[in-house]
């Protein structure tokens, strides 16, 4: 069944998560009797990447997809319960549940189709009260875009959600706009990356956008992450489509900054009786590091590991310099060959062998001379 929220986002039909928004979660423990959940919590998903927590007071029979009446302040809001059972106990660890005088809002009922209509008409107004928004702040001159704008099921409340670099006095600005569409008003401020994440889209990986899928909370990235990694530091492949460095970025520089504990300076040349060598680049799990002769081209690079360095820098600093910096027996696989077969697996190369065992069959077909007849009378 196609629920109207699936009908005005353009979600495909779904008859186990029922939804398609943005942060959703693969309910795993669908068939699975809820016994820590005593208490009915159920998540309740909005427009874009807006979900809330709300107790089943009622005891109501839900499941995912159903369009719910739930307490809002003031007046009521709906919503799709995108989950229930044990796992909104693992989600509200990682999202936060908003509170009405220290206690969790409710969930009122089931919408009427009345509900329903009601709230089809409110996101229908959506774009255009966004539109207008935008244009009585740029004729008031401050420094803010609107990015969105979401009404609530109700139709008595709407969010305005706005990016400003600095501070912004939008007093007047919340007054033109309570006159204009006579509803109450919130201003909610977000950042490039919740703007990127509401608004959702691909990734150069070829993926969806994480804000848009799963992260809920960001975390700073700074160009420090980059260096770590031995990334090129071009702006346009680190920027994400927020304009902001992505976040992927943070994702293994755990990994690499342990790995790279026990290195040496790089800062420091090599000092040999043939010359003096830079850094170059390094291979940070393998625990190699590549060096160019001074004022010399790449082309020259030599392999040596981290232990070889570190002796060959204790030695400069006692004034020694060794004879020549030679490449090490260090193992360098050539680039497009990672495969590993590491399980015991056959090889992917089986095909190709296959292929070329087929072309060794054929056999070339036997030519034959029609007989003369003349020797066939001899």
């Amino acid at each position: 069944m196609n629920t109207p929220d699936k009908i005005a986002r353009g979600c495909p039909e779904s008859d186990r998560v029922g939804s398609c928004a943005k942060l959703n979660v693969f309910d795993w423990l669908y068939d699975v009797k809820s016994t820590a959940n005593t208490d009915e919590i159920v998540e309740v998903r909005f427009k874009n990447t807006r979900k809330d927590y709300f107790r089943n007071v009622n005891g109501l029979s839900l499941k995912s997809g159903d369009m719910v009446a739930v307490e809002a302040s003031p007046g009521h809001d709906i919503g799709m319960v995108s989950l229930i059972g044990d796992l909104v106990l693992k989600q509200i660890k990682r999202h936060k549940v908003t509170m009405i005088d220290g206690e969790m809002r409710k969930i009122y009922r089931i919408a009427k189709p009345v509900d329903l209509q009601k709230w089809e008409e409110a996101i229908a107004s959506e774009h255009p009260t966004m539109l207008k928004a935008r244009k009585i702040a740029e004729d008031l001159k401050l420094n803010m875009k609107i990015g969105d704008v979401e009404f609530q099921g109700d139709k008595t409340k709407a969010i305005f959600y706005y990016i400003a670099d600095e501070r912004v006095d939008f007093r007047q600005l919340i007054r033109l706009y309570a006159d204009t569409f006579r509803i109450r008003i919130e201003m909610r401020q977000i950042g490039a990356r919740q703007e990127a994440a509401r608004i959702g889209g691909i990734g150069p990986c070829g993926r969806e956008l994480c804000c848009s899928s799963w992260i809920s909370n960001f975390v700073s990235v700074t160009t420090n992450a980059a260096r770590y990694q031995e990334i090129s530091l071009n702006p346009q492949k680190l920027a994400g489509q927020c304009g902001k460095l992505k976040c992927c970025l943070n994702y293994e520089l755990d990994g690499y900054i342990d790995a790279q504990k026990n290195f040496p300076s790089t800062n420091i040349q090599l000092e040999t009786e043939k010359g003096n060598y830079n850094y170059l680049k390094a291979d940070i799990f393998k625990g190699i590091f590549w060096y160019v002769r001074e004022n010399n081209q790449p082309g020259g690079m030599v392999a040596v590991s981290v232990d070889k360095v570190k002796e060959i820098q204790l030695l400069n600093r006692s004034g020694k310099k060794i004879p020549q910096l030679t490449n090490e027996n260090v193992v360098v696989e050539p680039e497009g060959h990672t495969y590993h077969n590491s399980v015991g697996v056959e090889s992917i190369e089986r095909f190709d062998q296959e292929f070329k065992n087929r072309r060794k069959k054929r056999h070339k077909p036997v030519l034959t001379r029609k007989p003369n007849s003349e020797n066939e009378d001899q």
